[in-house]
């Protein structure tokens, strides 16, 4: 199955979850966007959806009032990463405002307006939905990030088709669930020929740790 690029296909679900239009639930949304975008593999998206998240978050407090009841939803649109933020007031659309009335009252559409590749308001018959769309890199919704050290480990686990050890699978296009198992086996084999060339199996793994650590940072 062709997967623009990725052999195995990253399923990322679609989900969302409620909240109070209140100034304490911001951090708290935008942690939980770091968490998700985390396992979805988006790291390099984290900080610019946090903020939109937060910016349309924000708005339905100034515009709609405190302590409404809203809703975030994450999705893929194809590439595009998209957020959500609904809200019961249907009576007012949002509107991106420039120039020195902006620099008080749309700061926040400013901000999504810089960071989304597009954004819009769907008014529905009891919730207003203001969305926004930001870009990726990635080729399709199951595509995973670029990268020479991803490159090569997809190759490997390519090469290897389903573990040797998982006898009740039919070989075929590996699933990320086997990808992992077959990844886990690939760790293990090379930790047993590290012993074998009398090299420390525990020293081995602690130093890939810190390096795998150190190129997050550096590539933050």
């Amino acid at each position: 199955m062709d997967m623009d690029g990725c052999r195995f296909g990253v399923v990322r679900k679609a989900w969302e979850m409620p909240f109070l239009a209140e100034p304490a639930e911001l951090a708290g949304l935008r942690n939980v966007v770091r968490h998700q975008l985390d396992l979805w593999g988006l790291a390099g998206v984290v900080p610019d959806a946090q903020l939109c998240a937060s910016e349309l978050a924000a708005n339905v407090i100034k515009h709609v009032g405190c302590g409404a009841h809203a809703r975030l939803a994450v999705s893929m649109s194809g590439s595009r990463l998209r957020i959500e933020v609904s809200d019961p007031d249907v009576r007012s659309v949002p509107v991106l405002v420039t120039g020195a009335d902006g620099e008080e009252h749309g700061r926040g559409l400013v901000l999504v307006d810089a960071l989304a590749d597009r954004w819009g308001v769907v008014l529905q018959a009891d919730a207003k939905v203001t969305w926004c769309e930001l870009a990726t890199g990635l080729r399709s919704s199951v595509d995973h990030v670029d990268g020479p050290q991803v490159a090569r480990a997809e190759a490997l686990l390519g090469l290897l088709g389903l573990s040797v050890r998982d006898k009740d699978v039919q070989r075929g296009p590996l699933t990320v669930a086997h990808a992992e198992e077959a990844a886990i086996d690939v760790i293990a084999d090379l930790l047993h020929w590290l012993r074998a060339h009398g090299c420390d199996p525990d020293g081995a793994l602690d130093r890939a740790q810190a390096h795998f650590e150190a190129e997050l940072i550096e590539a933050a």
